[in-house]
C-alpha cells in the first residue's frame, strides 16, 4: 500500500533540497546565458546572500553549493573587506545586496581565470569578529558566516598594519577555521585625546518636534551643538567631533557608529522635544536605562526611538543572537560613567540655567546604548512652551548654556583621565 501522505518532517526536507536544486540550475542557465560556458559540476556555486543588523553590528551569509576555501583582506580608503574564492558563478538576487548595516556597497567578480572576489565597502571602520565556513545542518551545501562590528579609526589602522605584517595570516579553512593574524596586534602608542562627541539631534527629513511658531527642534538642536563644540574647544587636551555639522539625516544606530569610530569617551545627544503640558519647562538630562524613571521620560524615547520610522526607514530583521547582543549593549562601568556626568550637569546647570522638576531622568534611548561610551541625552528645553522656544534662537543663551555644559564635560574629563593614569 502507498501511504498517501508522507511525514511534514520528509517533505520539509525535500522541499529544501529541490530549492537548492532548483537554485543550482539556475545558476547553470545563468552562466551559460552569460556566455561563460556550461556549468562544470565541481565549479563553486555562490547561491544567496543575506545580510542583516545595523551600524554597530551586522552579519552576513552567503550559501555555496559545495565547500569553499575562502581568504580575507582589509582595505582602507575606503573601509572596505575583500573575501576572495576559488572561481565561482553567482546567483545572488540583486535585491538582497542592497545596502544594510554596516555594508554600503556589495560587489562580485572575477580576479582571474581561477579566482573570483567579493568586495564589501563598508560606511565606517569595523573590525571583523569571525568568519567561518560552516556546513548546512538541514540543507546541502555550506555557508559562510561573517560578523563585522564597528570599531575605531586607530583600531582599524592597527588591524590592517596587523594584516600587513610579515607573519600575519588571513586564511580560513575549508573546515571552517577563525580568521586570525599570527603576529600579535600592535597597539598605538600615541596618546589618545579625550573625545567628545556632539550629536545634534534629528536632522534632515526628520525634523523632530515642532513649536506653534514653527521652530524646527533640527535647527536648534544643530545651533546649541555648534555652540557647545565652540565652547569644548576652549579646554586643553578635547578632541570635539560633531556626528552631524548640517541639515542632515542620521540614523540612530549610525550616530552610535560614530561616537565608536572617534573612541568617544564621551557622547552628548542634544534634544529639544514637546509635551502636552505647555506649562513645563527647562532643561532635563537622561541616561539610559530598560526601565523608565517615569511616564513620560518613556514617552519621549518612544518617540525619539522611532525617528528613523519618520524618514521610511525601517529597523533590520536582525537574526535573534544579533538583537540580543544589540538590546544589551550597555556594560556596567559605561553606564557608572553616565551617571556621574548626568550628575555633574546638574550641578553644573542648576541654579543657573532653568530645569525641570528632578532634572536627571532615564530611560530606554537607543541613541545612548553605545557599549563602551558614556552617553547623556540633554534636553535643552521644551519646544512646547514659548519662553523655552523663545530662549533657544537667542544666541546670548545657547553660549551661556553651553558654557555651563561644557565646564561639566571638563570637571568629568579631568575626573575621568585622572582615574585612568591611576
Amino acid at each position: 500500500m502507498i501511504a498517501r501522505h508522507a511525514p511534514a518532517s520528509i517533505c520539509n526536507d525535500m522541499n529544501v533540497i529541490c530549492r537548492f536544486l532548483v537554485t543550482v540550475f539556475l545558476v547553470s542557465v545563468a552562466v551559460a546565458q552569460s556566455g561563460q560556458g556550461a556549468f562544470a559540476a565541481d565549479e563553486l556555486a555562490a547561491l544567496t546572500y543575506q545580510a542583516a543588523g545595523d551600524e554597530l553590528r551586522t552579519r552576513v551569509v552567503i550559501n555555496f553549493d559545495h565547500e569553499p576555501e575562502v581568504s580575507t583582506l582589509l582595505l582602507g580608503e575606503p573601509h572596505r573587506l575583500v573575501i576572495d574564492l576559488p572561481k565561482a558563478v553567482f546567483a545572488f538576487d540583486k535585491k538582497s545586496l542592497e545596502p544594510r548595516g554596516l555594508i554600503d556597497n556589495v560587489r562580485y567578480g572575477m580576479i582571474s581565470d581561477a579566482r573570483s572576489r567579493l568586495i564589501f565597502t563598508m560606511k565606517g571602520p569595523f573590525s571583523v569578529e569571525r568568519v567561518d565556513v560552516l556546513k548546512n545542518d538541514n540543507s546541502p551545501g555550506y555557508r559562510l558566516v561573517a560578523d563585522l562590528v564597528a570599531s575605531s579609526d586607530r583600531q582599524f589602522a592597527d588591524a590592517i598594519k596587523n594584516q600587513n605584517a610579515p607573519t600575519a595570516s588571513t586564511q580560513v579553512g575549508p573546515k571552517g577555521d577563525r580568521v586570525a593574524s599570527a603576529a600579535p596586534m600592535e597597539v598605538s602608542k600615541a596618546p589618545k585625546p579625550f573625545t567628545v562627541v556632539v550629536d545634534a539631534g534629528h536632522g534632515g527629513i526628520d525634523s523632530g518636534a515642532e513649536s506653534t511658531g514653527g521652530i524646527m527642534e533640527k535647527d536648534v538642536t544643530l545651533m546649541f551643538a555648534r555652540e557647545l563644540r565652540d565652547q569644548l574647544t576652549k579646554i586643553p587636551g578635547l578632541r570635539i567631533e560633531m556626528t552631524r555639522d548640517s541639515d542632515e539625516f542620521l540614523r540612530l544606530p549610525e550616530r552610535v557608529r560614530i561616537a565608536r569610530q572617534y573612541e568617544a569617551d564621551l557622547f552628548i545627544s542634544v534634544h529639544a522635544d514637546t509635551i502636552n503640558q505647555r506649562n513645563i519647562r527647562g532643561a532635563t538630562v537622561y541616561t539610559v536605562s530598560d526601565k523608565a524613571s517615569d511616564a513620560a521620560s518613556r514617552a519621549m524615547a518612544d518617540r525619539e526611538n522611532k525617528a528613523d520610522a519618520v524618514a521610511g526607514v525601517a529597523f533590520d530583521n536582525e537574526t535573534p543572537e544579533i538583537a540580543d547582543i544589540l538590546m544589551d549593549l550597555t556594560r556596567r562601568e559605561t553606564h557608572t560613567f553616565s551617571l556621574s556626568f548626568a550628575k555633574g550637569v546638574v550641578r553644573a546647570l542648576k541654579g543657573d540655567v532653568n530645569m525641570i522638576n528632578n532634572p536627571h531622568r532615564f530611560a530606554g534611548f537607543q541613541v545612548l546604548r553605545a557599549p563602551d561610551v558614556p552617553s547623556v541625552l540633554v534636553e535643552i528645553g521644551y519646544l512646547s512652551n514659548d519662553e523655552d522656544a523663545k530662549l533657544m534662537l537667542d544666541p546670548a543663551w545657547r553660549t551661556h548654556v553651553a558654557e555651563r555644559l561644557a565646564a561639566a564635560v571638563g570637571e568629568f574629563s579631568g575626573k575621568k583621565t585622572a582615574g585612568a593614569s591611576n
